[in-house]
């Protein structure tokens, strides 16, 4: 009984000891990780990888340790951008057009703007490379960022980077107009960010948004970085991808040093997040989850997600089921907005998650949350890939069907397929159950012992499915520009192309048949 007394008084003391954080407006900066997993920070567990920036933050912060994202990138950025699912926003891939924000859509940046935030984005953008869908027209003041969703990547139709970029020296556009600056990527973008915030710095509140596009393949790091890894038998990927991690960690560091020097740390809320599962860092350590990017398993969906407010936010841990879909209302409460109806509607899937950070451990009423891939073939019937690399989950239970039957009627119609791009339909979904509370590295299928929680999952999905027609198709059948944006927009800047190979290159048509030729690529024998 004493126990029980001394914790409910605990739990009062915590919760009365901050006022209301709605409306407090403090400054925001929001630092997302480009393909780095819950387990790459070693706080966390990692046996090899060094993340002491990384650490400190941590050990200041309100920890969401059963936070989720989607199972790619562009996913998660709509969805923190908007507070709602990907597919609403349009979103079903990474390329081919299938990346580009719906214009209908409203922004957390220009949510702020009109608020009274100035905003800024450094780095990677990642949500329509052609000019009305980019950052400096959804509500960002200041645009420095690469082009399509990695330094130097070009895809058929609209989305590219500018032509011949790479991780050292990019020609990196900036507020419309390219810079080519001398340097690491990673490196370029804290000191660009960390120049515009002390301008900023003592008058209206910012946004500052960081997106690193490392450590996203491919794994380049700086030779300085990836030495500290070599010699651990690790292989050339993982030593690169840690070296990346590593040069972050410093950049976080230094970043945060200059907050406290400036004498704004007290008044800027930090918030560190990766934006979906892990990769080459996995077979090192997974934190001992199942799945990695691009899969709908909990290790391909799970996010660190660290709120850091010196002297606002007591240090700790908070279980509850959140994610990123929670972001929009969170800062838009912070911020002081009031949601208009429309923006009410538009962000109905997310929560704010002030409660929780006030106290993390406030009620918090159980939810769904669902994971779905994307990715079927362009042109084809989304509905038939329905139940392919999918999840829906709640606090305890997680429902996952990776081929709902797919393959099983795709070998039984090989050779008869007309359209050989059409995704495949589903014969039945082989949906897999998982108790992620007793079993968090979803080891055991227990469908067969629970077939009401089944069904109950079940019928939540299919109720979001049925909900996503006219949102998730709005760019599946688009035929974007003959030549990348950017390609185009850098050429007019400094001269030189478009050549005959670049036309073939950037040709919107071959968006069609892209997939099915990239799998087909893959497949064939390697000589």
């Amino acid at each position: 009984m004493k126990s029980a007394v001394l914790t409910t008084l605990t739990l009062f003391l915590v919760s009365s000891s901050f006022a209301d954080l709605s409306g407090k407006r403090p400054n925001v900066l929001f630092i997302l990780t480009d393909d780095q997993g819950y387990g790459d920070v070693s706080a966390h567990g990692n046996p090899v990888l060094k993340t002491p920036n990384y650490d400190k933050v941590r050990s200041e912060s309100v920890r969401f340790t059963n936070f989720f994202v989607s199972p790619t990138c562009s996913p998660t950025r709509s969805a923190l951008l908007t507070g709602r699912h990907e597919f609403r926003n349009g979103i079903t891939h990474t390329i081919l057009e299938r990346e580009r924000m719906t214009l209908k859509a409203t922004t957390l940046a220009q949510v702020l703007k009109g608020a009274g935030y100035t905003t800024a984005i450094f780095g990677k953008w990642h949500l329509g490379d052609e000019d009305e869908y980019q950052p400096g027209r959804r509500g960002f003041d200041e645009v420095f960022i690469h082009g399509a969703g990695g330094i130097g990547q070009t895809y058929p139709g609209s989305c590219g980077d500018a032509p011949g970029n790479k991780y050292f020296d990019p020609a990196i556009l900036h507020n419309g107009t390219f810079e080519k600056t001398k340097g690491y990527c990673t490196d370029i973008f804290f000191a660009q960010a960390t120049r515009w915030l002390e301008s900023k710095k003592g008058g209206a509140p910012f946004y500052c948004y960081i997106a690193t596009n490392a450590p996203h393949g491919p794994y380049i790091a700086k030779p300085e970085d990836r030495a500290l890894y070599e010699g651990k038998g690790l292989g050339t990927d993982t030593e690169n991808f840690f070296g990346m991690i590593h040069n972050i960690d410093q950049n976080v560091g230094r970043l945060m040093a200059k907050l406290d020097e400036w004498g704004i740390a007290k008044n800027t809320l930090v918030v560190m997040m990766n934006d979906n599962g892990g990769t080459a860092g996995v077979k090192v350590f997974n934190a001992g989850m199942h799945g990695n990017k691009g899969s709908p398993w909990i290790g391909g969906t799970r996010a660190f997600s660290f709120w850091r407010w010196p002297g606002t936010l007591t240090p700790g841990d908070c279980g509850a089921l959140t994610a990123h879909i929670d972001f929009f209302k969170t800062i838009s409460g912070l911020a002081g907005v009031k949601l208009t109806p429309e923006l009410e509607a538009q962000s109905a899937e997310g929560r704010s998650l002030l409660p929780l950070l006030e106290n993390p451990l406030a009620p918090w009423d159980d939810r769904f949350l669902f994971h779905h891939t994307g990715r079927w073939p362009k042109g084809s019937n989304p509905g038939n890939a329905k139940l392919n690399n999918c999840a829906v989950r709640n606090t305890r239970y997680t429902l996952v069907s990776e081929a709902g039957g797919a393959r099983a009627a795709k070998a039984k119609a090989k050779g008869k397929a007309k359209n050989a791009d059409a995704a495949p339909v589903a014969a039945g979904p082989k949906w897999q159950l998982f108790d992620v509370i007793a079993d968090p590295g979803q080891t055991r299928d227990i469908a067969a012992e629970k077939p009401d929680v089944v069904e109950k999952l079940k019928a939540a999905y299919d109720k979001w499915w049925a909900s996503l027609k006219g949102q998730y198709d709005v760019n599946e059948n688009v035929i974007g520009p003959k030549l990348n944006p950017f390609a185009e927009r850098y050429w007019k800047q400094f001269g030189g192309g478009p050549t005959e190979q670049d036309y073939k290159r950037m040709d919107p048509e071959k968006a069609m048949s892209f997939e099915a030729g990239r799998v087909k690529a893959a497949a064939a024998p390697k000589e």
